[in-house]
């Protein structure tokens, strides 16, 4: 495959990952496929040399959206500049509005949806190699963690989500697969493996006919060589418990669970249909840390949904204060259209409430967070370490997951702290904020 003559002698592809972690594992497929053909390529490369850009796309709320548009049309002007000669734009906002997308920047060479790789591949004069599939030698991650996808979709209908309407319905990747996948990517280095999906609860119903994640968190901790599994995106209603009994069994699955709960008022639930009431999440939590009481639980809270009233939010910061989670994030509702509320509610929460809600349950967890952490003060924890700045050794303990979640500092400048990138450590902690925690290398 060449390029003009007056630019370079062989392609560059230079991909943009925009959104989530979902998104990060389809950009490295993508790159896995055409390293195998031979292609160059690289991931958000900033060294101009790349003469063929690929954007994969978020469009889950407005600033998802936003933030994709002005990423396409920053590389459109590179091309009108002739900084580049090609521009491919994936992913979730170019499954959802591929149609207006063409008619709104034509700049773009071709759009794509988030299950057509083999078309852009084909776009990309690289064939689709099935002996790939589970096989990723390209990570957008450091070597010692990676993300694993166990299905595609999602059958729930929240009614503020738009998920369904660009990922399609749950489909599940089968254990044998995963447990493959996973050996691989230990081979390639990775330690601790983050499974992901719309909703980790469903997982194997398609399948096996019934729900079959504790199943699977078995089979991969027999996988030698990976030390962390971690879990993201469960859904609360109908949880099945046997998960936490998993957790528990399995040395290698990390004590923690990363559950959306998005509110807790009985009508916004309702309205969210989110198939869950307010008694029956307590119980859900009260049930879980009774099992596990060491468990690190993450949720997230949804703010501003239509409709939502200052009780509500009172209601919402009530539930965190006595509930007092490990780790919670906040994110303002965004009216999205063609799903159920989009189509049927009005947006009459202004964004300055919403702004203001977000901000006081995040003050309120904030100091749950210090409190917690203050706790540690004096123990020791096994750390992974991911990375080096600013003269500390950044790591995390078991209790937290890339990118979100709390870090643990140590002094680089200390011989006797001295540890390896992707190594673990053990580390007493001798220092405490709201959201990190600094101390020393136990040797």
């Amino acid at each position: 495959m060449r390029t003009k003559s007056n630019t370079k002698s062989e392609n560059k592809v230079n991909v943009i990952t925009l959104g989530c972690s979902k998104n990060l594992v389809d950009s490295e497929r993508l790159m896995s496929q055409l390293s195998a053909n031979e292609i160059e390529v690289a991931h958000e490369d900033n060294s101009g040399e790349a003469n063929i850009i690929v954007v994969n796309t978020c469009g889950f709320i407005d600033l998802a959206k936003q933030e994709s548009i002005d990423t396409i049309l920053r590389f459109s002007e590179a091309k009108k500049d002739g900084m580049i000669e090609k521009l491919y734009v994936t992913g979730c906002l170019s499954q959802r509005y591929k149609d207006d997308l063409e008619k709104e920047i034509p700049e773009v060479d071709a759009y794509f949806g988030t299950m057509e790789l083999p078309l852009l591949l084909e776009e990309l004069q690289a064939d689709y190699k099935h002996e790939l599939i589970g096989d990723r030698p390209l990570l957008t991650t450091p070597q010692h963690y990676a993300y694993l996808k166990i299905s595609e979709g999602c059958n729930r209908t929240c009614s503020f989500c738009a998920i369904p309407l660009m990922r399609g319905r749950h489909v599940s990747k089968s254990i044998e697969d995963l447990v493959q996948e996973a050996k691989n990517l230990v081979k390639q280095g990775v330690k601790e493996v983050m499974l992901i999906a719309q909703e980790l609860t469903f997982y194997g119903l398609d399948l096996y006919k019934k729900r079959s994640l504790p199943q699977l968190l078995y089979a991969l901790n027999e996988v030698e060589g990976l030390e962390w599994i971690r879990l993201h995106y469960a859904y609360p209603h109908k949880f099945p418990l046997e998960i936490i009994e998993a957790i528990m069994r399995c040395d290698k699955v990390c004590n923690y669970l990363d559950m959306p709960l998005q509110h807790i008022s009985d009508p916004v639930l309702k309205n969210m249909r989110r198939l869950i009431t307010a008694d029956a999440t307590r119980q859900l939590i009260r049930e879980i840390r009774e099992m596990s009481p060491e468990i690190a639980i993450r949720t997230t809270m949804l703010v501003g949904f239509p409709g939502e009233t200052e009780e509500d939010v009172d209601a919402l910061a009530e539930f965190i204060e006595e509930t007092r989670f490990e780790r919670l994030g906040v994110f303002e509702y965004s009216h999205e259209e063609g799903t159920h509320a989009g189509d049927t509610m009005e947006d009459d929460v202004s964004p300055e409430d919403k702004a203001e809600r977000a901000a006081r349950i995040m003050e309120i967890q904030e100091g749950i967070s210090y409190e917690l952490n203050q706790q540690k003060v004096g123990q020791t924890f096994k750390v992974l370490f991911d990375r080096k700045e600013a003269g500390m050794f950044i790591g995390r303990t078991e209790f937290d997951s890339p990118e979100v979640d709390n870090e643990v500092l140590v002094d680089a400048t200390k011989a006797e702290n001295f540890v390896r990138l992707g190594d673990f450590a053990n580390v007493k902690i001798t220092e405490a904020s709201d959201f990190d925690l600094t101390g020393e290398v136990v040797k």
